[in-house]
Parts: structure tokens; C-alpha cells; sequence
């Protein structure tokens, strides 16, 4: 299937302050040089923020992992989970239509979708407020015929009751998930035949469903407001929250660590900061192209361009000072100057010399 991207596209994408956050908490999660890992995470945040992929916002991304834009384009149109064309405000219908759900009646879901949606697929209806799409197996064959809408499975569907769900969201209401026909899970339909005694203690609906009416709205996209942001692998936890009955919630007392004999201390120094000296503007015969260095992307030289420096050796006269302001005051960047050696790539730059990335961006390998 041809994926392409839509033919109108917004001017601009920025995360918001806190998908901003998480994103960037994603990346710490990869080694260093590593970042093109965050790839697939970046990109379903930026399609939860907006309902889609535009090509603003595959391109924001790119320059987060400085990727080239092809590469994030890739993974964009290969994988379809990914949306290239905009949705429902609402939400985006997937209905299941392999074997088992086929069979059960997927086709009268799909005469739904067309009557109260839009004849095709991946068109806004009237109002804008849902989209729909027939996809392969979801996986829960044995409450066919089903369809995934927002982060929920509604299963064991009808056409009726799936018209009645529908008119439920457009309502602003969120229908209980799970299944339709009032079984609980995926027992069989003329009840249990063995673990009878399943229904001691169990609670009003199955898991994934009872979590779905604890949460309240699991139709709203993930806007990173949802729970604290937590960088376990960093050894940050969520900061405390406030319990049901108002008062804060206090934090899960540590384990007491085995005590060590005690270490000679060894003092930390930190790295002074000076700020280079820029230029106002590239020199005669125009600025050099620091996209040669690595770890310099099309959004870095401009934002190198932005501080004043715009040619190999004035990278290449930073001291250990410089080098520490500069990874200070990338934007979004922080470290990159000495992770990746900025200095000497640009003081053979500077000599004339030619490194092995140079080659690669002049023989066109590296956009």
C-alpha cells in the first residue's frame, strides 16, 4: 500500500512544554550517539499531541535526533501505526476485519463506519470529529467482531450497539470498553465451565476494562499531563501526588542500603564556563559547512550560525572553557560538543584535511 504524507500541511509542529519534557527524557534512555533509537517513541507522541503525522512534525523530530529527514520519514510511512493524513478530533475508528471478526460481522461495522462517518477511509467526517479505517487482526478473535477506539478494544460488537457508541462519543461521553454483549472477559458465551469460583473478589468489569472507567478518558490523547514524569533509568522517580483524600501522598520509604566502608571523599570541580567569541556574520567568501563535523545537523548550524560562529577554526580554538559554555547553551542539545568531539573535526577541517564523516556528507551518504 502507497503511503504518502497529506497533500495540506500546517506551517509548523512544536511539542508542547510537557511532551517537550517527556521526549527529551526519552533519549536519555539510549547511549550516546545512540539517540536515532528514540525515533518510534518521538513520533507516536507527536501523533498522540496532534491526532497525525505531518511533515512538520516528522521533520521536528528529525532535528531532535539529528537525523537526517528521509530516515524519520521512513519509519513514518513504513509502519501503520503511524496516521499520514489527519483524524476524527474525537477519535480514529479501527475496525478489525480479518478471519474471525470477518466472519462474525466486521462487514455490518464497516456499513456503520460509512453511514455515520464518511464513505471512505481516512476521511474526516462532516463534523471532523471521527475517521475510520478497516485494519488486520487485533487480537481478540474470540470476542469478534471488535474495533479499537482511542487506546480501548469494544468487543463482542452489534451494528447497533456499535451506531450507539459511536453517537455516545460525538456526545462527549465515554462508552465502558471490554465486551458489548455482557460477558466479562472471553469466557464462553453460555458461561463458565471450569474456575466457578472466578467471580470471588473480582472486580465490576475485566482488567483492561476496569482500568479504562478508573482512568475515566481513554478516547483523550496523551498530552503528558497524565502522570509525573519519570526517568527511573536516571534514578529520578514521579514527585509525590496528592492522594484521593487531598492530602499528599508520601513517598515509598527506601530500602536502607547495606553501609560500606566509608570512601575518601574526592572533590568535585566544576568546569568553568567562558563564551566564545563570535562573529557578527561568515567571513568573506561565505560561512564554511558545519554539517561536515559530526553530530552537526541542519538545526544545529543554524543555531550555531545564531551564536556567531560560523567557520571550522573558530570550533576549533575552543578550550575546555568554551567547550563547556557552548554545550551549556545548545538548545535542546546540551553536550553535544564534547560528546562527539567538535574540536578536533574542525581543527583538521580547518587544516584542509578530510575526516571520514566529511567524505561521507561530500560524497552525498549524509543529508
Amino acid at each position: 500500500m502507497l503511503r504518502r504524507l497529506h497533500k495540506d500541511q500546517p506551517e509548523a509542529f512544536a511539542f508542547t512544554p510537557a511532551n517537550q519534557a517527556w521526549a527529551e527524557a526519552q533519549i536519555t534512555k539510549y547511549p550516546e550517539g545512540r539517540q536515532a533509537s528514540a525515533v518510534i517513541p518521538l513520533l507516536w507522541r507527536a501523533q498522540e499531541q496532534e491526532g497525525w503525522l505531518s511533515r512538520p512534525a516528522i521533520e521536528a523530530v528529525a532535528a531532535m535526533l539529528d537525523m537526517a529527514y528521509i530516515r524519520v520519514l521512513e519509519v513514518a510511512t513504513f509502519y501503520f501505526m503511524f496516521q499520514l493524513v489527519p483524524t476524527g478530533s474525537i477519535a480514529h475508528i479501527q475496525v478489525c476485519g480479518t478471519t474471525s471478526c470477518m466472519i462474525c460481522g466486521a462487514e455490518d461495522l464497516i456499513a456503520v463506519c460509512r453511514e455515520k462517518i464518511a464513505d471512505q477511509p481516512h476521511v474526516l467526517s462532516a463534523d471532523g470529529k471521527f475517521t475510520w479505517e478497516e485494519v488486520e487482526c487485533l487480537g481478540a478473535c474470540a470476542n469478534a467482531p471488535m474495533a479499537q477506539i482511542g487506546k480501548d478494544y469494544y468487543e463482542d460488537l452489534t451494528a447497533k450497539r456499535f451506531g450507539e457508541i459511536l453517537d455516545e462519543l460525538a456526545a462527549g461521553q465515554v462508552p465502558v470498553p471490554g465486551p458489548q454483549n455482557g460477558r466479562y472477559a472471553a469466557e464462553p458465551l453460555s458461561g463458565l465451565t471450569s474456575l466457578k469460583d472466578f467471580d470471588s473478589g473480582r472486580t465490576q468489569y475485566n482488567a483492561s476494562a476496569q482500568l479504562a472507567v478508573d482512568l475515566g478518558d481513554t478516547v483523550k490523547r496523551i498530552d503528558g499531563t497524565e502522570v509525573p514524569l519519570t526517568t527511573p533509568w536516571l534514578g529520578k522517580g514521579p514527585a509525590p501526588t496528592a492522594a484521593k483524600d487531598g492530602k499528599a501522598a508520601k513517598p515509598a520509604p527506601k530500602a536502607e542500603a547495606p553501609k560500606a566502608a566509608p570512601a575518601a571523599e574526592t572533590p568535585v570541580t566544576e568546569v568553568a564556563q567562558s563564551q566564545p567569541e563570535g562573529l557578527s556574520e561568515a567571513r568573506e567568501g561565505g560561512p564554511d559547512d558545519l554539517k561536515k563535523i559530526k553530530g552537526v545537523g541542519p538545526k544545529l548550524e543554524t543555531l550555531l550560525h545564531e551564536l556567531g560562529f560560523f567557520h571550522f577554526d573558530q570550533i576549533a580554538g575552543w578550550g575546555a572553557e568554551e567547550v563547556a559554555w557552548v554545550d551549556e547553551n545548545l538548545q535542546g542539545f546540551k553536550g553535544r560538543v564534547s560528546r562527539d568531539n567538535w574540536v578536533d573535526q574542525a581543527a583538521k577541517l580547518a587544516a584542509g584535511e578530510v575526516t571520514e564523516f566529511s567524505k561521507r556528507v561530500e560524497d552525498g551518504d549524509v543529508y
